[in-house]
């Protein structure tokens, strides 16, 4: 989705240096900027640190230098309820739901900080995933990967995010089903979520994202439009292999 140049981008990562231990950086002077409806892809080679780049605009990785702006406004170092609470939301890549409660129950987690809008927000997720809707009462361990997939989503959606962090929304499951994801991440983003995407199917998030992040040793290598991604020569050669072809 388009912006104008006077608008403040939803989020705007600025040279951000992050790890997980002392005196070692995954993150390496990273940048990013997400305007208000854009659907963001992040790809690149194993090791490049796109998971860690969520997880530390999630508050779970420290970041030792940079900012991560949220509307213009500094959540470099908020602790992960505080950004739910500003409105980002984030879907780990494992142990993304509840297993021994119940669909509802995990749909009702995502509210716990504003219950007073569940049956609002109960609608809006199960408009985009009716599925959910027809089996509230079915216990969440009892789901496929996929079916767990969209539990993750729409408990993530129930607090009404500006920002929705995917950390591989297709990883594990069948050829079906990451398809499915991929349509769900899109619908989201399409009902006016801003969506920031890591992906290990590069070819299939730069078909679906309006800009992309070639990440490499920690640092924003590439960017550009999905779609000039996916055919410039030099990004297939060297990260994208045969997924590009």
């Amino acid at each position: 989705m388009s912006t104008t140049a006077t608008e403040t981008p939803v989020v705007l990562i600025k040279d951000v240096h992050a790890g997980y231990l002392p005196g070692v950086n995954i993150l390496n002077g990273c940048n990013l900027v997400a305007n208000q409806g854009e659907l963001i892809g992040i790809i690149g080679p194993n090791g490049a640190g796109k998971s860690t780049l969520l997880k530390a605009m999630f508050g779970q990785v420290n970041i030792r230098s940079g900012e991560v702006l949220l509307d213009g406004q500094d959540i470099t170092h908020l602790r992960a309820n505080q950004l739910v609470s500003r409105g980002v939301g984030f879907i780990p890549q494992t142990n993304n739901v509840f297993p021994s409660l119940t669909i509802e129950e995990n749909l009702q987690m995502g509210l716990y900080q504003n219950p007073k809008i569940y049956d609002e927000r109960l609608e809006f997720v199960t408009g985009i995933f009716a599925e959910l809707g027809q089996r509230l009462k079915q216990r969440a361990g009892s789901l496929s990967g996929g079916e767990r997939q969209m539990v993750a989503m729409g408990r993530a959606l129930m607090m009404d995010p500006k920002v929705l962090l995917l950390d591989e929304p297709s990883a594990g499951l069948s050829p079906v089903r990451q398809d499915e994801a991929f349509i769900r991440v899109s619908e989201i983003n399409k009902a006016g979520v801003t969506c920031i995407m890591v992906e290990q199917n590069a070819r299939r998030c730069l078909q679906i994202c309006d800009r992309a992040y070639v990440l490499d040793q920690g640092r924003d290598a590439y960017t550009g439009s999905g779609r000039e991604l996916l055919h410039d020569a030099k990004v297939t050669e060297l990260y994208l292999g045969t997924l590009g072809a």
